[in-house]
């Protein structure tokens, strides 16, 4: 009894922090002298306007009795321009247009380019964080090797790469090395950010692997396996329970990092927004919907590798 009442009193205490955070926030707003736009931010999420018919020349309009179909009769005596598609029309019978002028238009909603760079987001992370586990897994299988060579290269791999800014990396993968192999820009993103987390998801794995008893793998060569099937059937499984919550951060990292691929003109979401704040003035606004996006992305991630983890606990 004593500890539900504990919980109900802390979990209380909680909700007024929350309250207090928010209506600080919300009096802090009151006080600077701007004006809150949200009612500018959905059209950049998903675009609901209609889609804008134009005239492709010089002419008259002329609309059919039905209103099921429309012309623009050039003033030079060639063939009609006829549509009859539309949803509404924004001329009447007779009326002059010129070219590019508005004369009708089709009901239909867009992804608007907050989205788009939610999409690029996405996409950016999921092929980097592919290479940089596979990266990481063998920097990491090298790290611990006894030769020489492969240990010595994985531990210059990791130095060089984590003693250095990401965004230095994404100027020599762009400028230097994409030019020398010719690579476009989503491909100059994609190494970087893969090379740039592998060298810490290699850390990670080697961790992982070292905190495995020894006799572990003892106990797999015994029964006639090999080093590799050892590796991958008893060390391995191990490990990566043991590393999937420093395996995770790294993750979110990297969906954070990719932020940075902006700078070589990578339309992401951080770039979006910046685009949306040019067009709307509305900074404030746009910056917490894109903080937002962010949130929605690594807060489903963190779910998604808790729910994992809560599955193979289980299974222990």
């Amino acid at each position: 009894m004593d500890k539900q009442y504990n919980n109900t009193f802390w979990n209380i205490v909680f909700v007024l922090i929350l309250f207090g955070i928010g209506s600080g926030a919300y009096l802090s707003s009151k006080s600077i002298d701007y004006t809150w736009r949200w009612e500018r931010i959905p059209q950049y999420l998903i675009n609901t306007e209609p889609l804008a018919i134009k005239a492709p020349f010089d002419g008259t309009v002329q609309v059919s009795d039905n209103k099921k179909s429309l012309s623009v009769v050039p003033d030079n005596g060639d063939e009609p321009h006829v549509i009859k598609t539309f949803d509404l029309l924004t001329v009447s019978d007779g009326d002059m247009v010129f070219e590019g002028d508005d004369i009708a238009g089709i009901d239909s909603w867009r992804i608007g380019p907050l989205t788009w760079g939610l999409i690029m987001t996405l996409k950016l992370s999921i092929v980097s964080l592919l290479f940089a586990v596979i990266i990481g897994l063998f920097t990491g299988l090298a790290r611990i090797s006894s030769n020489p060579a492969l240990r010595n290269l994985s531990i210059t791999y990791i130095e060089l790469v984590r003693g250095t800014p990401l965004l230095v990396q994404i100027f020599i993968f762009y400028f230097f090395i994409g030019t020398i192999f010719d690579l476009d820009r989503f491909t100059a993103g994609v190494a970087a950010l893969a090379v740039f987390t592998g060298a810490y998801i290699a850390e990670i794995i080697r961790s992982g692997i070292q905190s495995i008893a020894p006799g572990q793998m003892e106990a797999a060569r015994s029964l006639g396996m090999n080093y590799v099937q050892a590796m991958m059937y008893v060390i391995l499984p191990q490990a990566f329970k043991r590393t999937l919550p420093p395996m995770a951060g790294q993750f979110i990292n990297l969906i954070k990092d990719s932020s940075l691929v902006s700078v070589i003109a990578i339309t992401d979401l951080s770039k979006a927004g910046r685009e949306v704040v040019n067009s709307t003035f509305a900074p404030f606004e746009v910056w917490f919907t894109v903080a937002l996006l962010y949130l929605v992305l690594t807060g489903g991630l963190s779910w998604l590798v808790q729910k994992l983890e809560k599955r193979l606990s289980a299974s222990d």
